[in-house]
């Protein structure tokens, strides 16, 4: 058993399908309880004049024992031979959705309950939307009170076949479908012989082959600032590292507030002091420079900041009484920012349980259990990213008065996002937008705008083949244009050397200007080295989600040199020119490009014929 690996588990269902239920019969079963827990509850049992219930064990409000129903979450620890588990019972009432929605937001995976006699409930399907929403994709479902339903392979078979594809319909694939009851433990830990027909693994055999997720350590630092406090003259800025690493030296920005110092020291509370925090830890820091820093704030790296923005298109699920109506002023909640917001627009209302659009006209707002994709306006600029790109910066909560009544995801959009000397600028610039919409410009040019990013070694063809490329979409009708290294580098990038800041910024400023030019419908072709992957990335980012189609010309180096069509291999090889790519400079291939083209091998015009076929796989409504 791996002592160090810890799954969280949430278990979701309607009111009254077992949820408590199989949890605390899944305790009893591994041997999880504590020593005579077991005989205390049934004397509390007994001493009320009741029947004893395993879902006791995880009823820790007086009032929800006399109840009988879970009405708030509850978290409870236990281990297998594999790993160690938090279990989260999560109500399943439609009061208390909002609940349950902050015991799955945290969650890896999820055990979706459903009764075998009442089948699938209204809130079986707003809680697997949820889930949906949430970014939960290990999910498996339990088919409870298979006793009831004496154990009927057909009314299982029924349930999985119609709950499957609902699930499937929005993005969720379940692990399994598993019959159990959980009230005798039939296939809670153990097979049951009351169900000799079913083959397939025990509720926990599931749960031991779900995956921890990997920590987001790969991403951007996004270190939200929870609180400041003040020991002897330190101001230490405290919070939870939500994605990245974080390391004594670095250099960071404080979103949405722009400033600029470096981390000093890591503090950590009765844990030994490092230089170096990764996602998932709650640490705290200090600055060389002191600067003004408040709870709210975001930490991330200088070259790769958060959205700061005071709008974003967003997915919302409304729980409160009162419905979601434009003109209305919300607080919005991500991580430890707090502002007011509205909503600007609203483009689709959906029923969480049917998913069937409701028609609302010219009435703008968002009922109780729908969903809509809306436009919010913040009071002033939030920093957040994308849900697709890091998830914990990329979800919500509205709250209207003291009560949380909604919440939701951000969705991608032709976001700006601002570049590494935005602290030196006035914080009064802001995104103008043209009035003419990138669809209707799809439309009059009868394509949609991309980039064709050409990137390899210097002989590569990559100007050739770029101009090539241009002559044969211009005379197809489309509108084109090139970028070139050289000719940019005359103008635009002409205050640039070629060092790797200087590379790397050279590509930034390129893939702007391409940004710009797919806003109007264009088809950009560039033709650059940009030899550091890190740099395309950033230029990837920098486009729509699908207009960056990456073509990597895969000469080697000996056949470039060869061609050597400016001599520039011939004066880098006498030391006449410092940090030449391929000599004296490295060159990253991609990893995954959209198209590669050996250029010893294949002519300029295959490589063209072979462009324009992928073009029209790639890009449909384009080419």
């Amino acid at each position: 058993m791996n002592l160090n690996e810890q799954l969280k588990i949430v278990i979701v269902g309607h009111v009254d399908h077992g949820k408590s239920t199989f949890v605390g019969r899944l305790f009893h079963d591994t041997g999880s309880l504590p020593e005579g827990k077991l005989e205390q509850l049934q004397q509390v049992a007994e001493s009320r004049g009741m029947p004893f219930e395993w879902a006791n064990l995880m009823d820790s409000l007086q009032a929800e024992r006399d109840q009988n129903v879970t009405i708030d979450t509850t978290q409870i620890w236990f281990q297998t031979r594999k790993r160690q588990y938090v279990i989260i019972d999560a109500p399943g009432h439609k009061e208390f959705l909002k609940n349950m929605v902050t015991g799955a937001a945290s969650a890896d995976a999820v055990l979706l309950v459903v009764d075998a006699l009442e089948g699938i409930q209204e809130n079986s399907r707003r809680h697997g939307y949820l889930l949906s929403l949430l970014g939960i994709r290990q999910v498996a479902v339990l088919v409870n009170k298979m006793d009831l339903a004496k154990y009927s392979q057909e009314k299982f078979n029924r349930i999985e076949t119609e709950f499957r594809e609902w699930l499937m319909g929005i993005g969720i694939v379940p692990a399994y479908f598993i019959p159990i009851a959980a009230k005798n433990g039939d296939n809670v830990a153990s097979r049951s012989a009351n169900m000799p027909w079913w083959e397939g693994p025990t509720a926990l055999e599931i749960l031991d082959d779900f995956e921890v997720p990997a920590r987001p350590g790969g991403q951007p630092l996004r270190f939200p600032i929870q609180d400041i406090y003040r020991f002897d003259h330190r101001r230490i800025l405290a919070g939870r590292i939500e994605a990245g690493t974080l390391k004594v030296g670095d250099r960071i920005v404080f979103s949405p507030t722009n400033k600029v110092s470096t981390v000093k020291t890591i503090e950590r509370w009765n844990a030994p002091q490092t230089d170096v925090a990764e996602a998932g830890e709650s640490i705290g820091i200090t600055l060389s420079e002191q600067i003004f820093v408040e709870r709210g704030t975001i930490a991330a790296p200088e070259a790769a900041p958060p959205y700061e923005l005071p709008r974003f298109k967003a997915c919302l699920f409304w729980l409160g009484k009162e419905p979601f109506t434009q003109g209305r002023k919300y607080k919005l909640k991500l991580a430890t920012q707090e502002v007011e917001c509205e909503m600007n627009d609203l483009t689709k209302v959906m029923d969480a349980s049917t998913l069937a659009v409701i028609a609302r006209g010219n009435e703008k707002f968002v009922g109780r259990y729908e969903v809509g994709e809306v436009t919010l306006h913040t009071r002033n600029p939030i920093a957040f990213d994308a849900i697709t790109e890091i998830v914990p910066m990329g979800r919500f909560v509205i709250v209207d008065g003291l009560d949380v009544c909604g919440g939701g995801i951000i969705i991608e959009d032709n976001y700006p996002r601002h570049t590494h000397d935005t602290h030196r600028k006035s914080g009064n610039i802001y995104w103008s937008r043209s009035k003419v919409t990138s669809g209707q410009r799809e439309l009059r040019n009868a394509h949609c705008g991309c980039v064709i990013w050409f990137t390899g070694l210097s002989g590569s063809g990559k100007s050739t083949i770029a101009a090539e490329l241009e002559r044969e979409l211009f005379n197809g009708g489309r509108q084109t244009c090139i970028l070139d290294g050289d000719n940019i580098r005359h103008g635009l990038c002409s205050d640039l050397g070629f060092s790797p800041k200087d590379r790397t910024e050279n590509i930034r400023r390129i893939g702007e200007v391409a940004r710009l030019f797919v806003d109007t419908g264009i088809i950009c072709i560039t033709a650059f080295i940009s030899p550091y992957r890190a740099d395309r990335d950033l230029a990837r980012k920098i486009i729509s989600a699908g207009k960056f189609i990456e073509i990597y010309l895969s000469a080697p180096l000996e056949v470039c040199e060869q061609r050597d069509p400016k001599g520039l291999y011939t004066r880098a090889r006498a030391g006449e020119i410092k940090d030449f790519t391929g000599i004296s400079a490295p060159y990253e291939p991609p990893l995954k490009p959209e198209i590669e083209l050996p250029t010893n091998t294949l002519s300029v015009d295959e490589c063209v014929a072979i462009i324009l076929e992928r073009l029209n796989q790639l890009l449909p409504a384009a080419l």
